[in-house]
């Protein structure tokens, strides 16, 4: 089958690409496997040494690798550049620290010696989305290629030329033929080959960064085969403003927070949860700071904002707008679709939201702020927690022990940032509780998530 990638800022066509089919696929699970059975063996210095080579590739090629980002999913090329920055960051962390991560732990007992160690899965499989297509398949595959695994990547059907750069990255790197591929599958068959490969006995476990209902759907296929699995699904990260918040620090960072990727982040700042006492303030602001911000095509200089990723995204978006309207919500800027080619919205503001619209009970996926007021720190906390998701979260405030409790303590979410917003580091684990998925990647704890952790006792 033939399937299209269309570029979102003007609507033209970008690549044909053909459908791989089951033949295709098992031979390369299979090629696959014989390459992980040699690199697991292979010492951490001589892993190190190819995942820095990555990272140099990655740098020498930033510009190529931020162009094709811009004209699949609409990315601004600046992001593009520094998200390409970032890929080559969490290669040589894990070039410098996995070794020692994954070292040998010796536990003492009434045994001679007893210790944990560390071995690699196998293949592990990436189900990947488009919207950092080069920062979320690079934050599995770098510690899990310095685990000792081997990657197979299968990413989503509009970032295609970015999975195939992917793999060339690491072949350039001069990592073994077949050690990480992707798969190239169209949107109709998507569900039926990516089966076969999650149930395939060489495919030892999956990961996936996506939404909900893929998560689910693949977590459930996996679970049927006792797979191990890490999900990093959706987030609706809800900001806290209290009444003693720095509100140009606040909302400046509630703005970049909105608005990184064009909104289409599942860690995107979604809802501001604001005390009445500085409400109106807080939006009149907001709405400046928003406005800022540059929306156009992404491979012109100076924009911020880029299209929607695809046409469906941009209408879904709409219809969650203008239905919390209808119920009720307040429209202060944006909040209409534009004319003209291309799936771009508007940078948008609503405010009198509240539970049971969708701008609150859903994930808005696109640059709009929805803005919520509370008269009780209680109320916001409460306000806050109630939502499916947990991914991220962010308390605003001048007292740093209140704002510090109240993030350690009271907030359900993997994340909370203290008068910053949400971003990951390869340094901190990342993911969330609830609907937002389990498991973890990045930092240490991200390089055990696919290992088998073994106990080894001698008498």
């Amino acid at each position: 089958m033939i399937f299209r990638t269309i570029n979102p800022a003007t609507e033209e066509i970008i690549a044909e690409y053909q459908s791989e089919s089951i033949e295709s696929i098992d031979s390369k699970i299979k090629a696959t496997h014989l390459a992980f059975k040699k690199w697991q063996a292979v010492p951490f210095v001589e892993r190190a040494k190819l995942m820095r080579n990555a990272a140099k590739v990655l740098l020498e090629n930033k510009t190529k690798y931020a162009r094709q980002m811009a004209i699949e999913m609409g990315k601004p090329l600046a992001q593009g550049l520094s998200e390409t920055e970032k890929c080559a960051w969490v290669c040589n962390y894990y070039a410098d620290n996995a070794e020692a991560q994954l070292t040998d732990e010796i536990i003492p007992t009434e045994m001679a010696k007893s210790y944990v160690t560390f071995n690699p899965l196998g293949i592990v499989l990436a189900v990947m989305p488009w919207n950092f297509p080069f920062w979320q398949v690079f934050r599995f595959a770098a510690p899990a290629l310095m685990a000792g695994n081997a990657g197979m990547l299968k990413h989503s059907r509009n970032t295609i030329g970015c999975a195939i750069e992917i793999e060339n990255v690491f072949r350039e790197a001069g990592f073994p033929e077949n050690l990480f591929t992707n798969f190239v599958i169209s949107h109709e068959e998507v569900k039926q080959k990516s089966k076969f490969i999650i149930e395939h006995p060489l495919v030892s476990a999956v990961t996936l960064t996506g939404s909900n209902f893929v998560g689910a759907w693949v977590a459930e296929t996996a679970g049927r085969m006792i797979k191990k699995t890490v999900m990093e699904l959706g987030g609706s990260d809800p900001y806290i403003i209290l009444p003693d918040a720095d509100l140009e620090t606040a909302t400046q960072s509630c703005a970049t927070g909105r608005l990184i990727n064009s909104g289409q982040s599942c860690i995107a700042a979604k809802r501001f949860i604001v005390h009445e006492s500085i409400h109106e303030k807080f939006i009149e602001m907001l709405i400046s700071k928003m406005s800022a911000f540059k929306v156009g095509n992404p491979l012109d200089d100076g924009v911020l904002v880029g299209p929607m990723a695809r046409k469906d995204l941009q209408v879904g978006l709409h219809e969650q707008v203008m239905k919390s309207i209808q119920l009720g919500a307040k429209s202060m800027i944006g909040c209409s679709l534009p004319d003209g080619p291309g799936y771009f919205y508007p940078v948008s503001v609503l405010t009198n939201i509240k539970p049971g619209m969708p701008a609150f009970d859903e994930e808005t996926f696109g640059p709009v702020a929805a803005v919520i007021s509370y008269k009780t720190e209680e109320e916001a906390i409460e306000l806050a927690n109630n939502h499916i998701y947990g991914l991220g979260a962010a308390v605003f405030t001048r007292d740093i022990h209140r704002g510090e409790y109240i993030a350690k303590n009271l907030i359900q979410s993997g994340t909370v940032q203290v008068n910053d917003f949400v971003r990951s580091d390869p340094r901190l684990p990342f993911g969330g509780i609830k609907q937002s998925g389990y498991g973890r990647e990045l930092s240490s704890f991200g390089i055990k998530e696919f290992v088998n952790v073994k106990t080894v006792c001698i008498m």
